[in-house]
């Protein structure tokens, strides 16, 4: 099994895969781990993605709902971050019975 233990809500994973089941949401949150800690504001996400701000602001309540994405308010503009730590913990309940419960591989620490 792996090294990393959590306790992960099989009805938050199947809310968190709903989400990213879909191409812009996907597309959001890949380009939000490319951002890293810095992040991005919404109107920089739509014309990095050719989405329609109204359509983007959709997803990115999708994503926030199941806690893949993490926002900030900085004075009027909201910058949004990847939640790589709830991303690991997805991983690590898809992956943690694996190999009949003997280590396949080690998911790296966040």
């Amino acid at each position: 099994m792996n090294t990393v233990v959590t306790s992960v809500d099989p009805q938050w994973v199947v809310k968190a895969l709903c989400a990213l089941a879909q191409i812009n949401r996907l597309n959001v949150f890949r380009l939000l781990v490319v951002a890293g800690q810095d992040g991005m504001y919404p109107s920089d996400m739509a014309v990095a993605l050719g989405v329609p701000s109204n359509s983007l602001s959709f997803h990115l309540k999708e994503l926030l709902r199941c806690e893949l994405v993490s926002q900030e308010r900085e004075g009027r503009n909201l910058r949004y971050r990847a939640n790589l730590s709830r991303m690991q913990n997805l991983l690590v309940y898809l992956t943690d019975e694996c190999c009949n419960g003997q280590p396949c591989f080690k998911l790296p620490s966040i």
